[in-house]
Parts: structure tokens; C-alpha cells; sequence
């Protein structure tokens, strides 16, 4: 079994996705976290506050941090996101400890804490959303994040904004007010990116069709973009004539498609399309193996 999953496409895509992605957070944190001071809700803030007070070094600290989580990510959150969590937690340290040895930043580089939390933010929150769109993370508080998400159903901004909050102000202990203000701000600015780039990235074309022509469409979304529709019989208000609206929902490479062959088959039909940012239940990810079932039965 372990066998085929490590021949699986998947499998492979997925891994240096992570690897990528953990390589860009670790990058956002050491060109751009440590140098400032300032200490942003997360378990690096958390490993900077442990290293001022005691000299630990903050590749070695997130690793134990890290460690102490994945184990209730394992057990609280399943073992696809824990497992994957694994693997991001120990590419984290390896990629800190690489840069802390051949990129050394003693100072600021952009001169200003507010360009320097702009930067780190926008490029952490990347890497966080491209990771949650595969079911994993970049570890530490985006595993509080999961944990509370799954429990409270909340967004998964909001989750990183209230874990954020609560371990900024463990910078009290080396920092003033004002570093600490300008802490919780980019915490809260993280969430609302997290959100907005989850959103773009898990965004799906909900599409109203209404044609005479409903029955060539419906098999074209069935066999050939391989997604669920559902009829509805429909009566127009000015007309009072007896229509069939298709409704369906698409990628937008999907949608693209479907108006591609509209256009090319000279389909006349009424089309109004709207973005959906969350679907739930059944949702076909892998199309091939989904085929293959179909043609089994």
C-alpha cells in the first residue's frame, strides 16, 4: 500500500509543494522576522520571545514547539494533515537553520518594522494558504489554527488571528508596547490574508443555465468535465413557458470550458454564474479515478 502511494503523482506534487512552501515561510521569517524584533502571533514569535530570554537558538526551540503539536495534530485534526504537518514541522528547522548559516541578517533590510511586517506577512500567509489548500500546514499555530477551526467551524483567518493574538502578547516579556501593538496589528492583517488567498484559491463557479438545449449540455458537464448537475423545471414570469434550468458546480478552468463549447456549438441559453467559496460533501478531486469507478459499474 505504502508502496503505490509513494508511485502516486499525487504524492509527489504534493511533497514539493510543502518543501517549496516551507522554504518560502522559513525565508519570510529569517530576512524579515527575527531582524525586525518583532514578535507576530506564531510559534517562531513564541521560539524569538524563548531565544531573547534564554539563547536557545530559534531553529532548535520551533522543532521541540512543533514537535508538541504534531502530536495533537495527529490525533485531533486526522492523519493526513498530521502526517503532512510532520513533514512541513521537520523541513522547517533544516530550511532556518541553512539560511541562519549561509544568509546571516544581523539587522533590519528594509530599515522600518512596518515593511518589515508587511513583507513577512504577505509572504507567510501565501505560503500558509497554498498548504491548507492540501490539507496541511506550515506547522506550529497554523496546528492551533486547524485545531480551533474544526471545533468552532470558524474561518481559518479568524482561528490564526485569535491563536496569534493570545501568543503575541507572550512579547510583553521583551518588547514595549509599541512593538507589541505593532505585533498583534500584523497578526490580525495575517488572518485576513490567510482568508483572502484560501478563498481565491478554493473558489468554484456556481452556474444557472437555462436552454432548450439542456440535455446536450447536461451530458457535456457529466462526461466530459465529469461534474454533478441538477434539473429544475422553471416557468417564465413574463412568457409563462415551461423551461429547464441546469445547475452545476465548476472550477474556472471548468467554466471556461463550458462557455468554450456554448460558443462553439451555437447554444442558445440563458447563463448566470456566481463565485462559492466553500463547498461541502461530495466533491470530485480526482477525475480519472472517478472514471475509472464509473465505467466499473
Amino acid at each position: 500500500m505504502k508502496n503505490n502511494i509513494l508511485k502516486t503523482k499525487k504524492f509527489w506534487v504534493e511533497g514539493l509543494i510543502m518543501t517549496f512552501g516551507m522554504l518560502v515561510a522559513a525565508m519570510a521569517v529569517h530576512f524579515f522576522l527575527e531582524p525586525s524584533g518583532l514578535i507576530v502571533g506564531s510559534i517562531t514569535g513564541l521560539s524569538i520571545v524563548i531565544f531573547r530570554l534564554t539563547g536557545i537558538p530559534v531553529s532548535i526551540l520551533s522543532f521541540i514547539i512543533n514537535g508538541i503539536l504534531l502530536v495533537l495534530a495527529y490525533f485531533l485534526i486526522g492523519k493526513e494533515f498530521g502526517t503532512k504537518t510532520v513533514y512541513t514541522a521537520l523541513v522547517l528547522s533544516p530550511w532556518l537553520f541553512l539560511l541562519e548559516q549561509f544568509f546571516p541578517v544581523t539587522e533590519s533590510i528594509m530599515k522600518d518594522p512596518w515593511f518589515d511586517l508587511l513583507c513577512f506577512v504577505l509572504i507567510l500567509s501565501a505560503s500558509q494558504a497554498v498548504l491548507f489548500k492540501i490539507n496541511a500546514s506550515t506547522g506550529g499555530l497554523d496546528i492551533i489554527a486547524k485545531i480551533v477551526s474544526k471545533y468552532t467551524h470558524a474561518d481559518i483567518g479568524t482561528s490564526v488571528t485569535v491563536a496569534g493574538a493570545v501568543i503575541c502578547c507572550s512579547a510583553f516579556a521583551i518588547n514595549d508596547l509599541r512593538a507589541v501593538i505593532i505585533g498583534l496589528i500584523g497578526t490580525w492583517i495575517n488572518g485576513l490574508i490567510v482568508n483572502y488567498f484560501t478563498a481565491g484559491l478554493n473558489t468554484k463557479k456556481r452556474v444557472c443555465i437555462i436552454s432548450k438545449d439542456y440535455e446536450q449540455l447536461r451530458e457535456y458537464i457529466i462526461n466530459d468535465l465529469v461534474r454533478g448537475v441538477t434539473l429544475y423545471e422553471v416557468i417564465g414570469g413574463y412568457s409563462n413557458e415551461k423551461s429547464m434550468e441546469i445547475e452545476t458546480l465548476l472550477t474556472k478552468d471548468e467554466f471556461a470550458k463550458l462557455m468554450e463549447h456554448i460558443d462553439n456549438n451555437q447554444i442558445k441559453a440563458f447563463i448566470t454564474a456566481g463565485n462559492v467559496t466553500e463547498v461541502y460533501g461530495f466533491w470530485i478531486k480526482d477525475k480519472k479515478k472517478f472514471k475509472q469507478m464509473r465505467h466499473q459499474f
